[in-house]
């Protein structure tokens, strides 16, 4: 059975910095992509970020680009999202989910999230 537990989420000022993580477990974590799915209030899902199984290759929206930071630990099965100078369009609740970017429309592999609140 797939288990995906996001922690790590808050309230936090425009600028301001936090850290996502998502342990994973029932599956072979280190084989698979993963994403990082958002959904702000009154919008649909969006992915953020994606990460190659080895780590080694990562990618954003162009609206994070350069502020989030994608990782993984492969050892401890743990899924990570670094989040820099925060603004009010990132709030939201993330998401982390098994598979690559099209998993964004597909609930089943998600956890059940973490609510960021970016907020003056």
């Amino acid at each position: 059975q797939i288990q995906l537990v996001e922690s790590g989420g808050g309230l936090v000022h425009p600028g301001g910095s936090l850290r996502l993580s998502c342990v994973a477990s029932g599956f072979a974590f280190s084989d698979v992509y993963m994403t990082w799915v958002r959904q702000a209030p009154g919008k649909g899902p969006e992915w953020v970020s994606n990460i190659s199984p080895s780590g080694m290759s990562t990618y954003y929206i162009p609206s994070v680009r350069g502020r989030f930071t994608i990782s993984r630990d492969n050892t401890k099965n743990i899924l990570y999202l670094q989040m820099d100078d925060l603004s009010v369009e990132d709030t939201g609740l993330y998401h982390c989910a098994r598979g690559t970017t099209s998993v964004v429309s597909d609930r089943a592999n998600w956890g059940q999230g973490t609510q960021v609140t970016v907020s003056s």
